[in-house]
């Protein structure tokens, strides 16, 4: 039994030495009381970065990070604008022609500008023409390859062929989706949507255009770039549609007019 004691003396012994051997001392217990608090420091400058940085809002918010939503943003804030300008010109137009009643001048000016308001598409037009609407395919399942995938969307090259052989066709007025073109209109494609003045379209295009539907017929048909179109409609399934019409309105041209280009310096 005395053998048996003093051996569970020595184990327990062993037991706490080895307890202790876990949990050893900092070398330099020095060291570590000088960076706590510069640890301490470094851990609330960035709550406080962090807090500056969302002024209260959620850094992970959703509506931060949906592209769609910013897309939407940036749509209504176009939209809103433009409601604006609409405003100012009509309140321009107006002032104008109050002056115009008392001011020779400015009402010589007005009488020689008149003329030039309808070819520069200033002016809102109704007449009989052709719509023309181009539209992606829909295939029963997503396409993987990504070269047939992009022979099943509409491009910018196909919607810049149907305008230009409406305008050799003899269209005195044309109206892509809800806007209507100018001699310096410029028809894009961002993916497969439709950029127009600052606004974003998605399929299916319709392009409007007062003028002989006879004329502008043949013109789609010899058009080269359409030419190809139709054979990619007839083998992947893309919309092509052309109707003649009684009439069509087109509304006057709205977007900004001045040109913006660059010139090499002399």
């Amino acid at each position: 039994m005395v053998g048996s004691t003093a051996r569970q003396r020595k184990d327990a012994s062993t037991a706490g030495l080895s307890q202790r051997r876990r949990f050893r001392r900092p070398a330099n217990p020095g060291l570590w009381r000088a960076l706590v608090p510069v640890i301490a420091l470094i851990a609330g400058l960035l709550a406080a970065t962090t807090a500056r940085t969302a002024r209260g809002t959620d850094l992970r918010s959703a509506g931060r990070s949906n592209l769609a939503d910013l897309i939407r943003q940036a749509e209504t804030k176009v939209s809103n604008q433009d409601n604006l300008v609409r405003q100012l010109q009509r309140e321009v137009a107006a002032a104008t022609d109050r002056s115009a009643s008392s001011d020779a001048r400015i009402a010589a000016i007005k009488a020689r500008a008149q003329p030039l308001l309808a070819p520069a598409g200033l002016v809102a037009m109704t007449g009989p023409g052709l719509t023309v609407t181009l539209d992606d395919a829909h295939p029963a399942e997503p396409e993987t390859d990504p070269v047939k995938a992009n022979a099943l969307v509409v491009h910018q090259s196909d919607m810049q062929a149907a305008v230009n052989a409406l305008w050799a066709g003899g269209a005195e007025a044309i109206r892509v989706m809800d806007q209507r073109l100018s001699a310096t209109s410029a028809v894009r494609c961002v993916g497969n949507t439709l950029l127009l003045n600052g606004r974003v379209y998605s399929p299916p295009f319709t392009i409007s255009a007062i003028g002989p539907a006879t004329g502008m017929r043949i013109a789609l048909n010899e058009s080269i770039g359409l030419q190809q179109y139709r054979k990619d409609a007839d083998a992947y399934g893309l919309g092509y549609q052309v109707h003649e019409h009684d009439k069509i309105d087109v509304p006057a041209y709205d977007a900004p007019i001045g040109l913006s280009y660059a010139a090499v310096g002399g």
